[in-house]
């Protein structure tokens, strides 16, 4: 599609059309509708490419969104995928960096989930949500373009 504002309900509405299709739960449908809307958002907003891609990958009880696209602008620093603990790490793979999804990290007494809302921009907010969202989510950085994975 490509990377204009109107490229994000078109990524929504095929994703939610195509899970649907597939018979996957709605509330998952509308998990990644979220996500799908986030990634493309951001995709529009931080890079300089003409056009994004966005794929689904499906296998049993998981759907992987993925979104890529060329070039880059300057991208602000935002909470990035958290690391996986040693038995939750997967067996290496080639979609770079990637975190195991909300993980609670605790606040001072204990509770919390490890991101001060109020320390990030407005703007900075979508991939929260995403981390939120996906059981688990990440980047890979190649000189062609940059790729964001979320599983839901």
């Amino acid at each position: 599609m490509p990377r204009l504002p109107r490229g994000v309900p078109v990524a929504r509405h095929r994703v939610q059309e195509a899970m649907r299709d597939w018979g996957e739960p709605d509330e998952r449908v509308e998990t990644a509708a979220l996500v799908v809307t986030e990634l493309v958002a951001n995709a529009v907003q931080h890079t300089a490419g003409r056009r994004i891609r966005c794929r689904l990958l499906r296998t049993p009880g998981r759907v992987r969104i993925c979104v890529w696209n060329r070039g880059r602008l300057h991208v602000p620093d935002l909470p990035g995928p958290r690391k996986p603990e040693p038995s939750d790490a997967p067996p290496g793979g080639p979609f770079g960096s990637e975190g195991p999804g909300p993980v609670a990290s605790g606040g001072p007494d204990g509770t919390g989930d490890g991101f001060d809302l109020a320390s990030v921009a407005e703007g900075g907010r979508g991939l929260m949500l995403v981390d939120a969202l996906a059981t688990r989510w990440g980047t890979g950085t190649s000189v062609s373009g940059r790729l964001v994975w979320a599983d839901v």
